[in-house]
């Protein structure tokens, strides 16, 4: 039991991290970035080159990988994003799934099909708190954690943060009161991609550096966004770990096939009973 909780709360984590960035950006720019979990699997492939190619140690690799995560999300929102703002129909959804797609594309030109291992962490496990379980696997949950509670706490105790949340509540009066919300979402998105990716080749060293591992990763961490909240970093921890623990209990007692079906149902239960998450917040407007 306790080994499947473990388990769960880890590939929970994982989901964690990639819905940290989708709030980062919602947060900022009212912007649902599809391509963000592409950002991690681009941190994945630094960490394989850093521990297979290069011998890079860890830091370097989340280094690197931080670099080319900021310079992505850059040239994502300054070509693929700005030129939309304000033009309504949700077209960033249509190009954030195209930059997605073309990151996925180029991985899969670079790197091939098949699965790459990532070495910087022995795999052999270990007994904790009554189950199994592995050094990375327990990183992964802290990471998560801390990292939510990190950027949760920069979004409500300092300016920035506080911009960015008055530009969520309202862009036009946030413009109005001298806000620059182009340099807040341009910013939103650079500094999701870097932290997104360089949680890559830790995640890496847990899942393999896959190009389709992006894809893998997006539904699922925009379940638990929908279970969590909207630009609740709570809600994202919160949500990963349900969606996670979820998955895990499925597989075990209902078979793999049930693995994924019973987070799509968990996603209608919570669209329809809690439409704005755990931790949503309603908006309300005086006319």
């Amino acid at each position: 039991m306790m080994t499947t909780v473990l388990a769960g709360l880890s590939l929970g984590a994982v989901y964690t991290l990639v819905a940290i960035g989708y709030n980062i950006v919602f947060i900022s720019s009212r912007v649902f970035n599809f391509a963000q979990a592409q950002f991690l699997m681009a941190g994945a492939f630094i960490g394989f080159l850093g521990s297979a190619k290069l011998g890079l140690p860890l830091w370097a690799a989340v280094l690197i990988a931080a670099f080319v995560g900021a310079v992505i999300g850059a040239l994502e929102e300054v070509l693929a994003i700005r030129r939309l703002a304000g033009r309504g129909a949700h077209n960033e959804l249509v190009t954030t799934l195209g930059v997605g797609t073309i990151i996925a594309g180029a991985a899969l030109a670079l790197f091939g099909a098949d699965p790459q291992k990532v070495t910087y962490f022995d795999s052999a496990a270990f007994d904790f708190l009554g189950g199994r379980t592995n050094l990375v696997d327990l990183l992964i949950i802290l990471v998560a954690v801390l990292l939510a509670g990190i950027v949760g706490l920069i979004t409500r105790k300092t300016m920035i943060g506080l911009a960015s949340l008055a530009t969520s509540e309202d862009r036009d009066a946030g413009m109005l009161r001298g806000i620059n919300v182009k340099h807040l979402a341009f910013w939103a998105f650079v500094i999701a991609g870097a932290l997104v990716a360089a949680t890559g080749p830790l995640v890496a060293s847990k899942t393999l550096a896959s190009y389709h591992l992006g894809d893998l990763l997006a539904v699922k961490a925009f379940v638990a966004v929908a279970v969590g909240g909207f630009g609740s970093y709570r809600g994202a921890v919160i949500g990963g770990f349900v969606v996670g623990l979820l998955e895990m209990f499925g597989a075990r007692y209902l078979g793999t096939e049930w693995q994924s079906i019973s987070v799509f149902v968990l996603l209608l239960v919570a669209l329809i009973v809690l439409p704005k998450g755990l931790f949503g917040r309603s908006q309300e407007r005086l006319v």
